[in-house]
């Protein structure tokens, strides 16, 4: 079993809509229907009883060992607690040759469980050794290190429940919600309006505590130490017991409380002062620990806290009670878990020594032995909720005391003896204010209910109805793509929106370009959608990117395929006909939102055909008011684009929307037919998006297919008297579309300068000038500057096969260089003649056509 390529596919994809792996895996003749051998299903159960590699129901291929692979790399996840459900295995077209699909929850854990499996598959068919356990360790650590924790986790599932997308920024808890203007962030529990100087506020206990002071909270007595001494003269000063924490600290670390004696101050003092160099001496107040949790100007859960602890039955000692209780699966160590695990440290020593104890030592029956005086969950203590008790006094203080230092999220750490009285009536106090507090106790408490805090958070960050999201069109298809972008991005920045937008040509925010090259894959669109400035996306979604990585959102609001068409790389990564093809365009029509739009070509069959996979509403487009499809489509009332006395119209049932063809710049009044189809697709992915009539007619008025606007699209420049059309058509679609405009351009010669991609189908490259052929009389070849894995002259070769049996060319150059060629070509060019050049570096070209016609420009 050969393992060819692995990738990540982050996005929805044309398998699903989930994160997936995707592997191409080889087996030999043995290999693909292990119901033959005889053993095979026995070894790998021996090795990994879960697995489950028998014939799926409606299953037509015999389970290979690609299909055992794809089974055991999804199990082994599900093992370590990866919710996951999807695998898939597809025989290509090579014989033995399968494409193995096994979701992911963590890309990393996904690469590993796959290398694992296949570890499996090979142990079992050689009648080798696994080590099942040794390996669920390994997925089970590195899942606990990516997966995001109880309390980010918490805050993203609520997100996700109101819409609202997602994406982790680091491998840690930093996560970004929402897009562009719309976006918010976290940092577990930290938002980007968890103002730094609160933070730093928060950390510093003595600060804190003078301003809840101020503020008519009840604090704890004390003040700030530096030396060991200084804090033994502060704990005679204020009285015994006490309470030594460092100025600046978390999650308990350095606190020690109820320190009664100069030695326990002492030892305290040394423990705090590891943590920080100034440390806090006030008085201990008795009674339970709770932990408020305020949300915005809401207290939204609370909680009882009790140190860890156990209790004897006469016959284990504490070390074995400890691991007794360190065994429930709820606890473990950090803060991936609901509980952390009890640790027998130096302090929970010295605590149980206070009370008579080692960890040797064996509790009677029914004794409670504290292992730690302080109650937070990080070491070890547990929870009990008591969020429907807290009195309305104490709730309003709580809120007061996060508003004063300036928090967003807080958590208040209060001594009393319960919570259904105000502190002033039982003597209690708030001990410390927390920025970014631990959720844990409060979405899984060990007793009592769970709160869902989550939700809290995400309804303090967006308001009623909100889901940051902002209006995204997504564009695929053989050709007008990029056309087509740069319309609907023109359309919607004539609104007055910010608009983010990715093409072949790069990526810009606004008029600005701050990426160049072919930026139509996922990276970029997620570029685009971390941008704050903006306001509304459109993207070029090729073919490749969808392939190579999936979509770069989770879904659109507007899905636009122009068309599908032969030469669109067919024949790579098993993407053999156009029917192939027409599967990886339909993606972004698949993940439109329910209450979204696909603009769908009536007249391209196969495209029209994509209606049916789309969760949201279409409007259909074609050129002829009369194709059955659209007649059918505005009987029904639904919308649809077509052209009608030299107009586009936009109707559904009684509505109808005009707009002259002469007012349409890009169109030539109408007679390039591409251009109206694009046209015509923007000014649908613009009404479904609710578009001001009267911007969208400023905008198409104000588009023109130039090079500053859409280069290498139909470019026009005058030359001597000539005609020279500059465009990027790649492909026989292309080419018979940009033919089919120039018929109607009268001219004298008609020359064209063409290459060819050598990564296109022997058979497209030849159809390319077979078309040329019949319509130009002199044609100028040339070798590009990448011939994509051809050898030198090959794509020339192919070029020529197809002028052949042309019935209009007279005249074939070859020459090396694309400068050359237009140079050759610009040599021969006659008043009233007319030259098509097929471009290859749009940039470059085009700058080198302006500077030949500026040149003859000043000549004249």
């Amino acid at each position: 079993m050969q393992v060819s390529r692995v990738r990540a596919l982050r996005g929805p994809n044309l398998w699903c809509r989930q994160t997936v792996i995707e592997a191409i895996v080889a087996c030999n003749e043995a290999e693909r229907v292990i119901g033959d051998i005889d053993t095979f299903e026995t070894r790998m159960r021996a090795r990994f009883p879960d697995v489950d590699i028998l014939k799926a129901p409606g299953q037509e291929l015999p389970n290979s060992m690609a299909h055992a692979l794809a089974a055991a790399a999804l199990c082994l996840q599900t093992k370590v607690g990866c919710p996951l459900a999807y695998s898939r295995t597809s025989l290509t077209i090579d014989p033995g040759v399968y494409q193995v699909v096994i979701e992911y929850s963590e890309e990393a854990v996904g690469r590993l469980a796959f290398d694992l499996a296949r570890e499996l598959c090979q142990a079992a068919m050689k009648d080798l050794p696994f080590d099942l356990d040794g390996a669920l360790a390994r997925l089970r650590e590195l899942y606990e290190d990516e997966r995001l924790g109880p309390s980010t986790g918490s805050i993203v599932q609520a997100a996700l429940k109101c819409n609202i997308p997602y994406r982790r920024l680091t491998r840690g808890s930093l996560v970004q919600f929402g897009w562009g203007s719309k976006q918010r962030r976290i940092q577990a529990a930290e938002t980007d309006r968890s103002g730094a100087i609160a933070e730093a506020i928060a950390q510093d206990k003595e600060l804190t505590k003078s301003l809840l002071a101020a503020a008519g909270v009840p604090v704890p007595d004390g003040r700030c130490v530096s030396h060991a001494e200084d804090a033994w003269a502060v704990a005679c000063e204020i009285g015994a017991p006490v309470v030594i924490k460092p100025r600046d600290g978390n999650q308990g670390k350095g606190v020690v409380v109820n320190v009664q004696g100069r030695e326990q101050v002492l030892a305290a003092y040394e423990g705090a002062h590891a943590i920080c160099s100034d440390v806090i001496v006030e008085r201990y107040f008795p009674g339970h620990d709770f932990r408020l949790l305020v949300v915005g100007d809401r207290l939204v859960a609370a909680a009882r806290r009790d140190p860890p602890q156990v209790i004897g039955d006469g016959e284990r000692s504490i070390g074995q009670l400890v691991e007794l209780i360190n065994a429930d699966p709820q606890r473990g160590e950090g803060h991936g878990t609901s509980l952390t695990k009890i640790r027998l440290d130096d302090i929970a020593l010295a605590t149980m020594a206070a009370q008579g104890y080692v960890a040797d030592s064996v509790p009677e029956k029914g004794v409670l032995v504290i292992l730690r005086n302080n109650a937070n969950l990080s070491t070890g203590g547990s929870a009990t909720d008591v969020t429907d008790h807290v009195h309305p006094e104490l709730a309003a203080g709580a809120v007061a005391a996060a508003q004063m230092v300036g928090l967003d999220i807080c958590g208040l750490d209060l001594v009393s003896d319960n919570v259904y009285e105000p502190l002033e009536q039982q003597g209690g106090c708030i001990v410390e204010v927390n920025a970014a507090p631990g959720l844990r106790m409060h979405l899984s408490p060990s007793f009592g209910k769970a709160r869902e805090v989550g939700e809290a958070i995400i309804q303090d960050m967006f308001a009623d109805g909100e889901n940051g999201r902002i209006p995204l069109v997504a564009v695929a298809g053989t050709n007008g793509k990029t056309t087509t972008v740069r319309l609907i991005a023109h359309l919607i920045a004539c609104s007055g929106q910010r608009v983010g937008m990715t093409n072949s040509d790069g990526v810009y925010i606004g008029a600005q370009r701050i990426d160049t090259g072919d930026c139509s894959g996922p990276r970029s669109a997620r570029n685009v959608l971390l941008h704050p400035d903006v306001d509304a996306a459109v993207f070029e979604t090729a073919r490749g990117g969808i392939l190579r990585e999936g979509l770069g959102f989770d879904r659109c609001d507007v899905a636009v395929v122009t068309n599908v068409g032969m030469g669109d790389h067919l024949g790579l990564s098993y993407i053999s006909t156009v029917e192939d093809l027409a599967i990886v365009k339909r993606v972004i029509v698949e993940n439109v939102s329910p209450g979204g739009t696909a603009v769908l070509n009536a007249a391209d069959p196969i495209v029209a055909a994509m209606a049916h996979n789309c969760p949201g509403a279409v409007t259909f487009f074609a050129r002829d008011r009369h194709h059955p499809l659209l007649a059918t489509q505005r009987a029904q009332g639904q919308p649809v684009a077509y052209v009608e006395d030299s107009d586009i119209v936009l109707a559904q049932g009684g509505f109808e929307q005009r707009f002259s063809l002469s007012a349409i710049p890009l169109t030539h009044n109408g007679t390039i037919g591409f251009q109206v189809e694009n046209v015509l697709a923007a000014l649908a992915a613009v009404w479904a998006l609710g578009l001001d009539w009267d911007c969208v007619r400023r905008g198409l008025a104000s588009f023109v297919s130039d090079t500053a606007t859409a280069p290498g699209r139909f470019n026009l420049f005058s030359y001597r008297g000539a005609t020279l059309i500059a465009d990027y058509g790649h492909n026989p679609d292309a080419i018979l579309a940009l033919v089919q405009a120039i018929d109607a351009m009268p001219a004298r010669n008609r020359y064209v300068v063409i290459s060819g991609a050598g990564d296109r189908r022997d058979v497209d490259i030849i159809r390319q000038t077979e078309i040329l052929g019949d319509a130009f009389d002199h044609v100028v070849l040339y070798q590009d500057m990448c011939q994509r894995g051809r050898s030198d002259g090959e794509v020339v070769a192919l070029l020529r096969k197809g002028l052949e049996h042309a019935q209009r060319t007279t005249r074939t150059q070859e020459v090396q260089g694309e400068f050359l060629a237009i140079d050759t070509a610009l040599e021969q060019l006659q008043e009233g003649d007319l030259c098509l050049i097929l471009v290859d570096q749009v940039e470059d070209a085009l700058a080198h056509i302006a500077q030949r016609v500026a040149q003859a420009l000043a000549v004249a």
